[in-house]
């Protein structure tokens, strides 16, 4: 019996780890509030140049954020010095207030679209930089402390057309 309960566990764990096209995944977990000085930073390791890769942000929120959408400044620092920096918008909720992320309770997971079809034919190791350029309505000056995300990481994932 205990055997065969090995079996099974080994299998199912082989079956998932094939299935997935991700190379590389981190997540870094946020302190109470997420400060517009506190830039996440990722070191990216040398991945195939021949490969197109997909590169998503991910961000685990709870209801104690108060907006339905989330502005980003991210980077990408490639080994040679060059960087590209882009702001970016992600809805977060729906009109009725509903999260768009995934999960169960009050956490919510939502894995957004940063690049796709990329390439990394430098050798070397990038740096993938995210911070926030949250905005209440009507002011200039933005939110210093963000409540409610909890964790902010990025996934890297073979591209599935070539």
């Amino acid at each position: 019996m205990m055997r065969s309960s090995i079996a099974i566990i080994f299998f199912l764990v082989v079956l998932v780890s094939c299935d997935s096209k991700t190379v590389v995944s981190e997540m870094q977990a946020m302190p109470d509030v997420w400060n517009k000085d506190n830039v996440v930073s990722f070191q990216i390791p040398q991945l195939d140049s021949l490969q197109k890769y997909d590169v998503f942000l991910h961000l685990r929120n709870t209801n104690s954020y108060k907006f339905n959408n989330l502005f980003l400044i991210v980077s990408m620092e490639f080994p040679h010095g060059k960087t590209i920096t882009d702001t970016l918008e992600y809805r977060m909720a729906n009109p009725d207030g509903t999260w768009l992320g995934t999960g169960i309770g009050s956490v919510k997971e939502s894995k957004l679209w940063y690049k796709e079809q990329v390439s990394f034919l430098e050798e070397g190791t990038y740096t993938l930089s995210i911070g926030h350029a949250v905005r209440n309505n009507g002011t200039v000056e933005g939110v210093t402390n963000l409540e409610g995300i909890t964790d902010v990481g990025f996934s890297i994932e073979e591209t599935s057309q070539q």
